[in-house]
């Protein structure tokens, strides 16, 4: 007999971190409260476990005949074009045979901005961002370059609802650091500069992004998404916009 509920598969980097862990945990147990009807579990593409293809096999032999996965990335660069669909590949020789439906990443897709995702970012800001003169939007970092354009379109959708500038930083893999950047915001008469953090979760990026701001002068730091409930609506409207598919992206 086919389970009721839908079986929902959340992809995550994964991290030596297990700050990082406890977060996509987190998050999974806020979308799975928000939306009872579904089953939803965590998995990482490394560091960690289960991987993805652990948690398809066992929605296939728990009797799921179609799931729907999601990449917690906020970028299209390498691990969401070819990891994650690896996972799938390595699924099906495994022997799984049930559809799968894989999402889009949560960060901006063919130039569109979630607005969810800007409304978790300035959540974790708070209500400090109403006196702030500038801001960074600080991410990991990617040597690709359309994933870091999408970045940029993430800082200007900001910089548009704020009012204010918003300059993109990176913690590795492509200048500038936030710190470069806060002092170059600074030098331009920006007093009091906010970083927003492009993070799921914190880890050790996340903690040289911040250290850099602040030996820059940061005046205020904002949290990673984690579980905010902006970023639970987004899991959620990429797990129903996926569902809706009248053809799975992958099928047996």
């Amino acid at each position: 007999m086919r389970p009721a509920r839908l079986a929902v598969v959340l992809v995550a980097h994964g991290s030596r971190d297990p700050r990082a862990a406890q977060a996509t945990e987190a998050l999974a147990r806020a979308v799975g409260a928000r939306h009872p009807a579904w089953d939803v579990r965590a998995s990482y593409l490394d560091h960690s476990v289960p991987r993805p293809r652990q948690v398809l096999a066992t929605f296939d032999a728990a009797g799921h005949h179609r799931a729907i996965m999601v990449p917690l990335l906020l970028t299209a660069a390498y691990h969401g074009r070819v990891d994650v669909p690896a996972e799938i590949t390595a699924a099906r020789a495994d022997g799984v045979r049930m559809d799968v439906a894989l999402s889009d990443v949560l960060g901006p897709v063919d130039g569109v901005v979630p607005p969810l995702l800007l409304d978790g970012l300035l959540t974790r800001l708070g209500s400090s961002s109403s006196f702030l003169d500038a801001f960074v939007l600080a991410a990991a970092g990617t040597r690709n370059a359309e994933a870091r354009g999408t970045v940029e379109q993430a800082a200007a959708a900001l910089s548009a609802r704020l009012g204010r500038p918003c300059r993109v930083a990176y913690a590795s893999a492509a200048p500038p650091l936030s710190g470069d950047v806060v002092r170059d915001l600074r030098a331009a008469g920006h007093e009091r500069v906010g970083l927003l953090s492009y993070f799921l979760a914190p880890g050790l990026l996340w903690d040289a992004t911040v250290a850099s701001a602040r030996e820059a002068g940061v005046h205020t730091i904002a949290e990673p998404l984690t579980d905010t409930p902006a970023l639970v609506s987004l899991v959620a409207q990429r797990v129903l916009t996926a569902a809706a598919q009248r053809l799975p992206v992958y099928a047996a």
